[in-house]
């Protein structure tokens, strides 16, 4: 099932060493396309909705708004989601088509449904479904609320970041089905895939997130972008004022460590904001999604970092806190936390259910 006979002729792949968006057209470059085709790189295959493209640009836009995922992660959910021959699957977030011909492959003939809420980009994978033989049903729609005229399902997979888990898709899944879905909090990009199975009774679908993955948000629940004038109106310094012995790296963490993700089950309601580093130092902003509250911390290479805060919420305190939490369970990573979704709400919780926060 190759990656390349899905992908449009201008493409936007992530070149991992430049480590920015590149700008590859096959009429121009076909070897250079095919080599990016072919390689373990995500390629963002539409800017800005789709606006950037009819307004005839080729260099990348201002937000990629759909992708084809790198494979080893593609491959790496369908690991998860344990598809047989027989198994009826609903996909939420279609993109390329290339991911609903690999369920194809696994489930066989017309048991493949797959939605994407944008009609353009449904119509393009549809045709590249066609041209390859895949029988996949593709939708056009919004898959937050699942697609009930095909369930009940037995394996259910969305390939965008989400912030609340549709009980729509736990209602047309069977008991014993299994859910594969990025999940995350608004806190940060940082993602876990989360592998759900439904209770027999079909009353919940519980179990841990497999390991850490960046994903674009499913469109229904993107967060609209925080203005930081709307925070501070003024001086950080018009603050409280305060110091921390937390570092920069021990807070931050990598790209895909456990840090952002925990702090993000710890500080709900909250959104981090890591500004570029500068002569050594760094700040980072913390913003509350429930009221005005605001934070500030400024590290500095080889001295303690400075804090500045605001409002009903001391949010440097609750994240501080969090950290610390995170370090006194001994830095646990993204497999010993679950997540537990009924249709009350969402409990994520470290090692087992019993030990569970409402989130």
């Amino acid at each position: 099932m190759p990656r390349a006979a899905f992908l449009p002729d201008l493409m936007w792949p992530w070149d991992m060493e430049a480590g920015c968006a590149v700008t590859v057209d096959r009429a121009v470059e076909p070897e250079r396309w095919l080599a990016y085709a072919g390689s373990d790189c995500p390629v963002v295959t539409q800017w800005d909705e789709g606006e950037h493209g009819d307004r005839g640009r080729t260099e990348p836009g201002e937000s990629a708004t759909s992708s084809a995922s790198m494979p080893s992660v593609v491959f790496r959910m369908l690991r998860d989601l344990d598809v047989r021959v027989g198994h009826r699957v609903l996909e939420v977030g279609t993109a390329t088509g290339w991911n609903a011909a690999l369920l194809a492959r696994r489930a066989g003939r017309d048991r493949v449904v797959t939605m994407e809420v944008d009609e353009a980009l449904a119509d393009r994978a549809r045709k590249a479904l066609e041209r390859f033989g895949s029988s996949v049903s593709v939708v056009s729609g919004d898959g937050f609320r699942g697609y009930p005229e095909g369930a009940p399902y037995d394996r259910i997979i969305c390939t965008c970041g989400l912030r609340r888990f549709p009980w729509a898709w736990v209602e047309q899944c069977r008991p014993g089905g299994i859910l594969v879905a990025p999940w995350g909090t608004h806190f940060s990009n940082a993602d876990g895939v989360a592998r759900l199975v439904v209770a027999d009774d079909g009353g919940s679908a519980s179990g841990k997130f497999t390991g850490p993955v960046e994903f674009m948000k499913l469109r229904a629940q993107r967060l609209p972008r925080v203005v930081h004038g709307a925070y501070v109106r003024g001086s950080v310094a018009d603050g409280e004022e305060s110091a921390t012995g937390v570092g920069e790296g021990e807070f931050t963490g990598g790209t895909f460590g456990a840090q952002r993700f925990v702090l993000g089950l710890r500080v709900p309601d909250c959104v981090r904001v890591e500004a570029e580093k500068r002569d050594g130092a760094r700040p980072v902003w913390l913003y509350s999604l429930r009221d005005l509250s605001w934070a500030c911390v400024y590290f500095r290479d080889g001295g303690e970092a400075r804090v500045w805060q605001s409002g009903s919420r001391r949010l440097w305190d609750e994240a501080e806190g969090a950290y610390r939490w995170w370090v006194a369970n001994g830095r646990p990573g993204h497999d010993r936390f679950g997540l537990t979704v009924t249709e009350e709400g969402e409990r994520v919780w470290l090692d087992e259910p019993g030990r569970s926060w409402a989130w």
